[in-house]
């Protein structure tokens, strides 16, 4: 039982470090472009299923609140929270509709999506996409090595190179956290030219 512990969080670390030495280009990318975002007072809409449905609504939590410094709330929010619409929605339409008419009503040109999906291949997470894309929101994907589909609609896609989907949802929160540290910085910290 000890060697399964130990071998659980050493793939989980090898696989965070390759992922990070990857997509730190990318990663400095994003951040820049979601503290643009909120510096412009537009927000950032969150969404998954799932265990990504929380990592949606941790990472929302983290700008609205604070994550490592004091600061003003950012404007983000995870619309896979509300039971009355989602619910409402699946009812009235279809399941595969709950992000996509939310995009569509609360979304706006130049607000920016993250959508997280292990797999890459849910109907809903692809019809909010499209639905972004179609607002001229920037997409950001987060998803896992079959994930190609999904990783193919967003402007920037961050794909975790594995099939294992605890390892690929611990690498997307640890991601999701770099990005919420970076974005305070360059917002709050680092001297910024006007």
């Amino acid at each position: 039982m000890e060697k399964n512990i130990i071998k659980a969080f050493e793939e989980s670390a090898r696989l965070k470090e390759k992922f990070a030495r990857e997509n730190c280009p990318l990663i400095i990318e994003v951040a820049n472009l979601i503290a643009g975002t909120f510096d412009r007072g537009k927000k950032l809409i969150l969404f998954g299923n799932g265990g990504s449905s929380c990592d949606a609504s941790h990472l929302a939590a983290e700008f609205v609140n604070r994550f490592k410094m004091e600061r003003p709330g950012l404007p983000a929010i995870a619309i896979n929270t509300d039971m009355a619409v989602l619910t409402s929605i699946a009812n009235d339409y279809d399941y595969s509709e709950i992000f996509a008419r939310q995009v569509k009503t609360l979304g706006e040109e130049d607000d920016i999506v993250i959508a997280i999906s292990t797999s890459g291949g849910s109907k809903n997470i692809l019809k909010a996409v499209d639905a972004a894309k179609k607002k001229g929101m920037k997409v950001v994907v987060l998803t896992g090595l079959k994930g190609e589909k999904l990783a193919a609609k967003g402007d920037y896609s961050f794909v975790v190179p594995s099939e294992d989907t605890p390892r690929i949802q611990e690498t997307h929160i640890t991601l999701g956290h770099v990005l919420c540290q970076m974005i305070e910085e360059i917002l709050f910290e680092v001297p910024r030219k006007r």
